[in-house]
């Protein structure tokens, strides 16, 4: 009992300090707010290069501390968000934009999850359409044997009810 109330505790005090452990995005100073909300949103919209799925606020790697102190040098430059998204795109490729922009090379990465969706119906379809049809055909001969069978079943359970 104990145990497991130590265990809850922990669980929820990790919870709650976890966003306190975050990237230490409260450490970049800004003469203005509008600034300082233009570098939360950039880091939270700009994936870090090293990690495989997180975004620049997230990341503790060295890259992604390094990154964060150019977003800031960048933003207190006067460069507009779009500056320096294309600055991050030239420089690290358009892995590092955590929504890729529609063009030829994207082009299977946005509509690979439709082709799924419509493969997905076609399939249920194609299948579906097999099990509603008629039944196997029966011969004269097991047709008189299941009508056999399901009068001897009648008779039992009809006996079996009399008793």
């Amino acid at each position: 009992m104990l145990k497991s109330i130590t265990v809850s505790l922990l669980l929820g005090f990790m919870s709650w300090a976890s966003p306190l452990l975050q990237a230490d995005v409260g450490s970049y100073e800004f003469a203005e707010p509008e600034m300082a909300q233009r570098f939360v949103d950039l880091t939270t919209v700009l994936r870090c290069p090293k990690c495989q799925n997180q975004n620049l606020a997230d990341s503790d790697s060295i890259i992604a501390k390094d990154l964060r102190g150019q977003l800031q040098m960048l933003i207190k430059t006067g460069q507009t968000d779009r500056q320096i998204t294309d600055f991050m795109v030239q420089r690290y490729g358009e892995f590092i934009l955590y929504d890729p922009p529609f063009n030829k090379g994207t082009l299977v990465l946005w509509l690979a999850p439709f082709g799924m969706v419509l493969l997905g119906l076609w399939a249920l379809w194609f299948f579906g359409r097999k099990t509603t049809g008629q039944g196997a055909m029966l011969t004269p001969k097991e047709q008189q044997q299941i009508e056999q069978l399901l009068a001897d079943n009648q008779t039992q359970h009809r006996d079996l009810k009399n008793d």
